[in-house]
């Protein structure tokens, strides 16, 4: 196989990314009911990694994961409302050494419990320069932001949208001689569902839609804005798609789209995250980058959250830190050889709030799911035979060789990543964590 020609100049990156949005909510996945036509046009001309999950899905642990390719239990990140230590390597400080001008746009969630705080100019950016933050809101209409001084700023109606509208702006002011890295993180399709603009309520009517056969509990009006938002959330993709065609940028630039996390929306009778069934681990990825990665495909090698830093340096031909803990699997983008890991990690070492169940730790493999609490094994599940994940496996004896295989892949990584599976008081008095009655860290609004 022949080893593609790295283009001369680094390309743009611009990381897009949802807020609880589960990969089966978008067309190109099969979803009936979901309108996502710019998104299902990227998958046509891009890689889209079926098997791509959240390594700790609910919201700070994904980001700090995210930025440093680093797992929780290293970054200390494990919980809600934690601020990232300022001596975290991240992927934006060491693309702005290499020459990058760095950007930041939409929900952070990485700065503590002060969620309509000011995060100054300085380490506590991360190694973003330009900066248009809310830490934490889901309030979607004229919600708070800060650019560079205390003085609140409230973004214009629907803030998806109007993100977005400052995301093309950068856009067409960037890129021409210096490359840049644009993040742009929505807060939709996260809870409130129904706090999205009239007209795309209007394209779904809560009775029509489909439902999943392992929702016991159906809240159609719950599952019809949440497809709303991701209507919303589509148009403003293509809107991005279209700024990088009209700036004649969309040949160099690396765009990749996925979530933090899924929502169960009461699938298995529970909601949310936190949770080890697909609904809430498995999330969108898609990466399209024209002079790279040769041609679209479906890439099924399973991905975690950890491995996209590295992999985003590595497409772009810059050193990986030591730091990092994830997998560079850039060669998957471009179909040469590389690694391509049997399983990912997934886990839930502190779970709060909306889950207050076990601690949990599993491997996802591309046809398994596997995980054990601290009690022993708890789920199996064939995926490719059953995709609702209605029949757990785990005591069926005619799986017991496939059970203690995977039980030894969950081994490796607990060994490989130092994780004690303690109990999650232990690790939250380790990092000195104190949380209310819900095992939250308590925040303010």
């Amino acid at each position: 196989m022949s080893v593609p020609i790295r283009p001369s100049r680094r390309p743009n990156i611009v990381f897009v990314f949802a807020d609880q949005m589960r990969a089966e909510a978008t067309g190109y996945a099969g979803n009936p009911d979901v309108r996502t036509p710019n998104l299902d046009a990227l998958a046509e001309e891009g890689v889209v990694f079926t098997n791509a999950v959240a390594s700790c899905p609910v919201c700070t642990p994904y980001r700090a994961c995210l930025l440093t390719g680093r797992y929780p239990l290293s970054t200390g990140i494990f919980v809600n409302d934690v601020r990232l230590g300022e001596g975290e390597v991240t992927i934006a400080k060491v693309l702005r050494a290499e020459g990058y001008d760095t950007a930041y746009i939409g929900k952070w969630h990485l700065d503590g419990p002060e969620r309509s705080g000011f995060t100054p100019p300085g380490p506590r950016r991360q190694g973003f320069d330009f900066w248009a933050v809310g830490n934490c809101t889901h309030r979607y209409f004229h919600s708070i932001y800060y650019r560079d001084t205390p003085e609140p700023l409230f973004w214009e109606g629907y803030d998806a949208h109007a993100q977005t509208d400052l995301a093309i702006e950068y856009i067409y002011s960037h890129g021409q001689e210096r490359p840049f890295c644009l993040f742009l993180s929505w807060g939709p399709p996260h809870n409130p569902y129904r706090d999205v603009p009239a007209e795309y309520l209007a394209l779904y009517n809560p009775a029509d839609l489909c439902i999943r056969p392992n929702v016991p509990n159906p809240d159609r009006e719950a599952l019809a804005g949440y497809y709303a938002h991701i209507t919303a959330l589509d148009e403003d993709l293509g809107r991005i798609v279209a700024a990088l065609e009209e700036t004649g940028q969309s040949e160099d630039t690396l765009l990749v789209f996925t979530s933090d996390h899924g929502d169960m929306l009461g699938s298995q009778g529970v909601w949310r995250k936190q949770w080890p069934w697909d609904e809430s681990v498995l999330v969108p990825l898609i990466m399209r980058y024209p002079a790279l990665q040769g041609v679209p495909r479906v890439e099924p090698t399973p991905i975690g959250t950890v491995d996209l830093m590295p992999t985003l340096l590595g497409l772009a031909g810059v050193a990986i830190p030591e730091t990092v803990e994830g997998t560079d699997l850039s060669g998957l983008l471009f179909g040469v050889p590389g690694p391509r890991p049997r399983s990912a990690f997934i886990m839930s070492i502190a779970p709060f709030c909306e889950c207050l169940g076990p601690e949990w730790r599993g491997v996802r493999t591309e046809r398994y799911t596997y995980v054990e609490t601290r009690q022993g094994p708890w789920l199996l599940y064939d995926n490719l035979a059953d995709p609702y994940q209605l029949r757990n496996l785990v005591d069926d004896d005619r799986y017991r060789a496939l059970h203690k295989e995977l039980q030894g892949e969950l081994q490796t990584w607990l060994e490989r990543t130092g994780d004690e599976f303690l109990p999650a008081e232990a690790y939250r008095q380790r990092w000195g964590l104190i949380v209310d009655e819900q095992n939250a860290v308590p925040y303010t609004e």
